[in-house]
């Protein structure tokens, strides 16, 4: 490395048997991406100009919704090319490292976190499942019209009431049945993460989601996963079923307590991780 390079990481894996990163695979700044090796454990990382890539710089970058949805997605692009190698851990958004020889130093100081973490996800792969509903599909049934007595402001508030009421009813309809649909697939699953709904101006959808969670299912029981979402999406109508994968697992691989802790290393991690289908937009 040079003063004016930095070195940006994507993943971290076991070192794969020819000891190369997939060919042709570039990364965020189009860099060609290689493998630092370090205690039984590959880095997968790529050179970074700091002059777009360090502190200042990456600060305007991610207020930047057209260049944070690039870079996010050549990100995920080279996480995902690296798990057609094997298992890996992918790293946060814009982690980045002095050079190389800290990027080795952080290997074998976690070398037991990396490798155990390894071996929990080794065989297995996410799927997330997500739910949506119309909310009127689960409004009760509507009441016998009132007695006319009332005074309109009376009779104004009492529809008011009962439209909250109704809208709360709603609600709790639909996320029963949402959990009734994650303890079927959890049973599949040897791990699952609960994320926060989807906000609806990004992820383009009406009425509400209900359901937005990974799953860590083991290789072998991939078709019986895939076969019980469509199941579900018949048994429950009213529910529409969209599963997404299979991603390496982002869900289930959470970064290391301590990634770095000087100069430049670990900046802009605010930045988080997600699967490619929930990067910017």
């Amino acid at each position: 490395m040079t003063d004016s390079l930095a070195t940006w990481l994507y993943a971290v894996m076991a070192v794969p048997e020819d000891s190369t990163p997939p060919p042709g695979l570039t990364g965020v700044a189009d860099e060609p991406v290689r493998l630092v090796e370090q205690a039984g454990l590959a880095a997968v990382v790529g050179s970074v100009p700091l002059e777009e890539f360090d502190e200042d710089a990456l600060r305007g970058h991610l207020e930047d919704l057209e260049w944070l949805e690039r870079t996010a997605r050549a990100h995920h692009r080279v996480i995902n090319g690296a798990a057609r190698q094997g298992q890996v851990i992918p790293l946060r958004f814009a982690t980045l490292y002095h050079d190389d020889d800290r990027v080795r130093a952080m290997l074998q100081e976690r070398r037991e976190d990396f490798t155990a973490t390894l071996r929990r996800v080794a065989d297995r792969t996410e799927w997330g499942v997500k739910a949506y509903v119309d909310p009127r599909s689960f409004l009760p049934d509507p009441d016998e019209p009132a007695g006319g007595e009332d005074s309109p402001g009376t009779a104004y508030l009492l529809r008011r009431r009962a439209q909250r009421q109704d809208q709360e009813t709603a609600h709790l309809r639909a996320t029963e049945r949402a959990e009734e649909i994650h303890a079927s697939l959890a049973a599949l699953a040897v791990a699952t993460a609960a994320h926060p709904p989807q906000d609806t101006a990004l992820a383009a959808y009406e009425g509400w989601m209900v359901l937005n969670n990974s799953y860590l299912v083991p290789d072998g029981l991939t078709e019986e996963f895939t076969a019980l979402v469509t199941t579900l999406g018949e048994r429950y109508p009213a529910v529409t079923l969209e599963v997404s994968g299979p991603w390496p697992p982002y869900s289930f691989t959470a970064p290391p307590k301590r990634e770095a802790q000087e100069g430049q290393e670990g900046q802009a991690g605010e930045a988080g991780e997600a699967r490619p289908e929930e990067a910017p937009s």
